[in-house]
């Protein structure tokens, strides 16, 4: 079915300010849904609060409110402009809870606007936790034991029903916001308290905790032809009970046997079908690392912070073909260069997502993480491995470190070491890695922080590097394998006690240097999308230089 005709004027409402539980993701899927709008014909009208975005350029857009995102602003937009349509899934929970709040007034019923996309019954079963429970039991799907509570009292008999620990989730918030664990009623009733303020339609989901599961998502895709496809899973290298967007994020993911791989994606599949989404939208799951046994965590029925991460990490344009699909074009008909939008990327390297904590300038503040989400931005990082891939990541942080190293662990006892990993903070990763260096094993290490085995091999994998490199000063060989496992000529030279320079001319003088390989969504057997690269120590370059003129922005 070819694009809609009947719809001329569309309103794309932005995710508003950048604040801590609410990064500047959602900007880049807002720019990328506003282009391929206008690249279809249609007039689009944004309104975003946010000045500091791109998505507010004048070229992205035909026409810019800068209006706070309230109900009664927005009201007042779509009254004047007269939009035929509302894309509602593109500015993150914000966009998506004013579109739905628009609906329920009926603002939409009297300007005679609709939602594109994914319908409101279906945003609504998707958001709203008890009809969302009742979906996956209907499907036979697994999900926690959970109640939903409207007073605090009712909260505290539920929890005292399914028995402690439980993790709270209040309804329509974004980031986990006024969420977390509680293993006693004390701490039941404290939280409680804020996340029914919090929650906009005063509701929150008291289940059962699964602390220390795998955290697994799949991104997926469906058109209304009911085709959908998976773009990519990623894996949470921090178990169940950190919030994703605090968690150090692998795609794709790196320790699921097949059996679980297809398992998930058929579950995930099943739910979007199900829920009759069109569009873009992130499924979370929840493995029990001992079994088989999985849960439902939760579906966001609309581009989502991991959508960035997914796009860039597969090369394929989420918000743009999500976009497309909200007005009425199936997958096959959405060209990507020589393939269509119904084909699933392949992944032939390591993405890694470090987040970006605020704690060096809020150093007053508690550094432990917990369902509430306290990163204000991330790194993605791109490797032929996953040593290489975090490597990198932690080099682009920009908080003063450029290796699996801080000093700030020197001298901390290895007893208060392992007291400290207990517990998921910004910088745990860097005491794994000083406990690794005293020999520590990484069954106690495990133990400890309920991390898959699998992800401190492959740190140990760079602690062992790094003993390699210190034995073999300027060995060439050595040199190679450590630019391959993603040491700096920093890290190197300081193993090496030598200044950067000396490496770097050492480097040059064996001829020691990056090839460029390229994200194009299809491991190089089809011509791609908006093909990008990443740099990495191999033989072949995939980065053909041509003679044309060269402009850089």
């Amino acid at each position: 079915m070819p694009k809609r005709n009947d719809v001329k004027k569309i309103l794309v409402i932005g995710s508003g300010p950048i604040i801590i539980g609410q990064a500047a993701e959602f900007d880049y899927a807002g720019t990328q849904a506003c282009l391929a709008l206008k690249e279809e014909g249609y007039e689009v009208i944004l309104c975003n609060s946010n000045p500091a975005t791109i998505m507010t350029d004048t070229t992205i857009a035909d026409k810019v409110y800068m209006e706070p995102l309230t109900l009664e602003y927005i009201a007042k937009i779509v009254r004047y402009e007269r939009p035929d349509a509302i894309l509602p899934g593109i500015g993150g929970q914000t966009g998506l809870n004013l579109a739905m709040q628009l609906e329920k007034k009926g603002v939409l019923k009297e300007c005679r606007c609709e939602l594109l996309g994914t319908k409101s019954e279906s945003i609504e079963r998707a958001e709203d936790r008890e009809l969302f429970k009742k979906l996956c039991e209907d499907l036979g799907e697994p999900v926690l034991p959970s109640e939903i509570a409207n007073t605090i009292e009712e909260g505290l008999q539920i929890a005292k029903q399914i028995g402690y620990p439980v993790v709270l989730r209040p309804a329509f918030t974004l980031g986990g916001t006024g969420g977390g664990f509680a293993d006693d009623e004390k701490e039941c009733a404290e939280i409680l308290k804020n996340a029914l303020t919090l929650s906009p339609v005063h509701q929150v989901l008291v289940e059962k905790s699964i602390k220390g599961f795998k955290e697994i998502e799949y991104e997926v895709m469906r058109d209304a032809n009911d085709t959908a496809i998976t773009v990519c899973n990623m894996e949470n290298l921090d178990p169940v009970g950190i919030h994703t967007g605090d968690s150090i994020v692998v795609c794709p993911s790196q320790t699921l046997t097949n059996k679980e791989y297809h398992m998930l994606r058929d579950s995930a599949l099943k739910i979007i079908r199900e829920l009759k989404i069109e569009g873009g939208c992130n499924v979370q799951f929840a493995l029990n690392p001992k079994s088989f046994q999985y849960y439902l965590i939760e579906v966001n029925p609309r581009v989502s912070r991991s959508s960035a991460l997914a796009s860039k990490a597969s090369g394929y344009p989420i918000a743009r073909v999500s976009a497309k699909v909200a007005v009425g074009m199936r997958l096959e008909e959405i060209t990507l260069a020589n393939t269509s939008a119904a084909f699933e990327p392949a992944l032939d390297y390591v993405v890694t997502k470090m987040p970006r904590f605020p704690f060096d300038k809020f150093t007053d503040a508690n550094n432990e993480l917990g369902t509430q989400m306290k990163a204000t931005g991330e790194t993605m990082s791109v490797g032929r491995t996953f040593e290489e891939s975090l490597l990198k990541g932690i080099r682009s942080l920009e908080i003063g470190v450029y290796h699996l190293y801080m000093s700030k662990f020197d001298g901390v006892a290895t007893k208060d070491l392992l007291d400290y990993i207990k517990h998921g903070t910004d910088d745990r990763i860097y005491a794994i890695a000083e406990l690794l260096r005293r020999n520590v094993s990484l069954e106690e290490i495990g133990e400890k922080t309920q991390i898959d085995n699998f992800f401190l091999r492959k740190l140990r994998n760079v602690i062992d590097e790094e003993r390699e490199i210190k034995n073999n000063p300027l060995d060439i060989e050595t040199l190679f394998d450590a630019k391959k496992t993603g040491f700096s000529d920093k890290e190197i030279a300081k193993l090496w006690k030598k200044t950067e320079t000396e490496v770097f001319n050492l480097r040059k003088r064996e001829n020691i240097f990056p090839v460029y390989k390229m994200i194009d969504t299809c491991s190089s057997e089809f011509k791609s999308y908006v093909p990008y690269f990443y740099s990495t120590y191999e033989e072949e370059n995939e980065s053909i230089v041509s003679n044309k003129k060269k402009y850089l922005y």
